[in-house]
């Protein structure tokens, strides 16, 4: 494919500031959606072990909905939602570029679902008898998630909740069906810009590749020492 093909990386440093907006917009989408995903998927997951079958049946209606249905779809949604939710309530002009609130939202409401499955399965890890020596203790049930449970719950889950999020990272690169310069964006731009498509790519796909390996390979560090502990 490549027999006859001249690579040409000169476009990559002139693109450098370009491509690190692209990376910092990434990078706010990601941390947004990891920390609001943690909180809703909290509230989420403690819903679902709920005793009260109504809530039970809202949260894991909510999170089978997430789900099942592929991000792409979910972000298109929002982009398409959100700026007529937002000129609605809020009074912005018609046409306002409200493309990273709508990536935002969608994806903190998106991976909470998953946060909320993973954080439900940290819960449910601790010994039952823990949630019984705190009420033994006088604490209530609220009090007992939040100082005996959920402690323990988010220690054993650390790991998962570091692996989603490498993986939330990697998802950023779908806000492309609002035209959002993120990394991969960016990257295509600059390539397409520059009729050097196939070298900026390769080097998005490099610059994933390490970041992400990176970051495993100190989850899984991490994990060791967890265990060790």
């Amino acid at each position: 494919m490549f027999g006859s093909y001249e690579f040409d990386w000169t476009s990559i440093p002139g693109a450098v500031p370009f491509l690190w907006q692209g990376m910092t917009t990434s990078l706010q989408i990601t941390g947004l959606a990891i920390v609001s995903g943690i909180v809703w998927g909290t509230l989420l997951a403690m819903a679902r072990l709920s005793s009260v079958r109504a809530l039970s049946w809202a949260a894991a209606g909510y999170v089978n909905l997430f789900r099942a249905v592929p991000l792409v779809m979910v972000l298109l949604w929002f982009f398409l939602i959100v700026p007529k939710l937002l000129e609605s309530f809020l009074g912005l002009p018609s046409g306002s570029d409200v493309r990273l609130a709508s990536a935002m939202v969608g994806f903190a409401l998106f991976e909470s679902a998953y946060y909320a499955e993973i954080i439900r399965a940290g819960i449910q890890s601790v010994p039952k008898g823990q949630l019984g020596a705190a009420s033994a203790l006088g604490m209530t049930y609220s009090q007992a998630m939040r100082y005996v449970i959920l402690p323990q719950a988010f220690r054993n889950m650390v790991p998962l909740l570091l692996t989603q999020a490498i993986i939330l990272f990697q998802d950023t690169s779908l806000v492309y069906v609002s035209a959002l310069a993120d990394f991969f964006g960016a990257a295509y731009k600059v390539g397409d810009r520059d009729g050097r498509l196939v070298e900026l790519v390769l080097f998005a796909g490099a610059v994933y590749f390490v970041v992400c390996f990176t970051a495993s390979q100190a989850v899984r560090h991490f994990q060791k020492r967890l265990q060790s502990a």
